[in-house]
């Protein structure tokens, strides 16, 4: 694994934003006083007069953002995940999901993997928050190439969406000729028969080590990439489901309000069948590196593949 390419979704973000600006003149990009850390610098370096620092106000940076979209503006307003679908929920619900507005947040250092910056700053509840608001798209990206493919589609996109970026650097999986992103479209990344393990963001990664694992013990698992959580690619989790009987989600999220809880409610009204849940279950993070951190709470490749075998 020490040759794997491995770049933060955070760093993928930064660079999207720079590399799609002449493409698309109406982009601009707000931080709140976190542009080092969002990686939004490296547009704010290129194109200082399309950045704006709103200082620590996350509040009323989306207010702004919503103003910009009102003014023909596509802006893409970024902080920690914990402030921008934390502290600035009320705003993101009635500035811009209320009245739909064409803004984008990234939203960085999402989940666990925020290591050392301990449970005030690892954001487990973002997406459970994201999904109540009506019309909000919801991803979470599972590597630099889907991350950027994630800024492209938002940008094309009308309407509110809300991104999930990592702070640390995770493998690139998704570099094949045949890797093709759509928002609300899930990927089988690995065929199988036996059990079926759907997983977002860096979560794919443990999963399809999980699956090399359970190979080994004759079971053959079958892993879906849910890049969009919402809206949710039901069909591609009805069918496997369909096929294995068993299904186990995988996120760097709470198991409360996340991808298990979508998922769970697709397969009770298509296809009832029993679902494990991994992820933090009803638990607050705590201080460490991240990769620590993803074998104590059994979100490692070891972590998951130990909790499917026991599972199936």
């Amino acid at each position: 694994m020490a040759d794997v390419k491995k770049i933060a979704t955070r760093e993928s973000y930064g660079n999207a934003l720079k590399d799609l600006a002449e493409e698309f003149p109406n982009l601009v990009v707000l931080d709140a006083d976190l542009a080092g850390a969002t990686k939004t610098g490296i547009f704010k370096k290129a194109y200082p007069d399309r950045h704006i620092d709103c200082g620590i106000a996350e509040s009323n940076m989306m207010g702004i953002a919503a103003g910009l979209s009102l003014s023909g503006k596509i802006p893409f307003a970024s902080s920690f995940a914990m402030f921008a679908a934390g502290r600035a929920f009320e705003q993101v619900r009635n500035s811009i999901g209320y009245p739909h507005l064409n803004v984008k947040i990234g939203a960085t250092h999402a989940g666990l993997t925020v290591g050392e910056d301990g449970a005030s700053h690892q954001c487990n509840e973002d997406i459970a928050l994201m999904r109540t608001i009506p019309g909000m798209v919801v991803m979470c990206p599972s590597d630099d190439i889907e991350a950027k493919a994630c800024v492209r589609a938002a940008l094309e996109h009308v309407g509110p969406v809300y991104i999930r970026f990592g702070r640390a650097a995770v493998p690139v999986i998704n570099d094949t000729p045949d890797y093709k992103f759509e928002i609300g479209k899930g990927q089988i990344v690995r065929e199988g028969k036996d059990v079926t393990i759907v997983a977002t963001g860096i979560m794919v990664d443990s999963a399809i080590q999980a699956a090399e694992k359970l190979a080994a013990d004759g079971i053959d698992a079958e892993v879906i990439n849910i890049c969009t959580i919402k809206p949710l690619d039901k069909d591609i989790i009805v069918n496997s489901a369909k096929k294995t009987g068993k299904v186990v989600t995988c996120e760097e999220h709470s198991v409360i309000g996340g991808l298990g809880s979508a998922v769970c409610d697709a397969l009770a009204e298509e296809y009832p069948v029993k679902v494990k849940k991994i992820g933090m279950q009803d638990v607050f993070g705590e201080s460490g590196s991240a990769s620590d951190l993803l074998k104590k709470y059994g979100l490692d490749g070891e972590g998951v593949y130990k909790q499917v075998k026991e599972f199936v």
